[in-house]
């Protein structure tokens, strides 16, 4: 089993900046590719970003190309998600998933383990 443990959300300006941590249990951590999602008030859950088991491949939603970096330290158990120049639109419950590094892509039934989500709030 497999826990996941976000943190870093918050309320930041227009224009600001956060970094998403995404904490993981378990020795297995880096044979999972990783996933970050977001869920606004009302909407589905969506993806944003996926980062390959090694960390070699990474593939975000075209919203954020430009903003958002997702990468991970193996060694750490940890993920990241530094997002730049945040935008109102931005705000959301922010999740993230470990899920086969085959079939984990840009779904939300592809990921097996969740964590419980961190809170990003961008003012205007």
């Amino acid at each position: 089993q497999v826990q996941l443990v976000e943190s870093g959300g918050g309320l930041v300006q227009a224009g600001g900046s956060l970094r998403l941590s995404c904490a993981a249990s378990g020795r297995t951590f880096s044979s999972y590719a990783m996933g970050w999602f977001r869920q606004a008030p009302g909407k589905e859950r969506e993806f944003v970003a996926r980062i390959s088991s090694s960390g070699s491949n990474t593939y975000s939603v075209d919203s954020v190309k430009g903003r958002f970096t997702i990468s991970r330290d193996n060694a750490k158990n940890t993920a990241y998600l530094q997002m730049n120049s945040l935008k109102p639109e931005d705000t959301a419950v922010y999740y993230c998933a470990l899920g086969s590094p085959v079939l984990a892509g840009t779904m939300v039934h592809q990921y097996d383990y969740w964590g419980q989500g961190t809170q990003v709030t961008v003012s205007s």
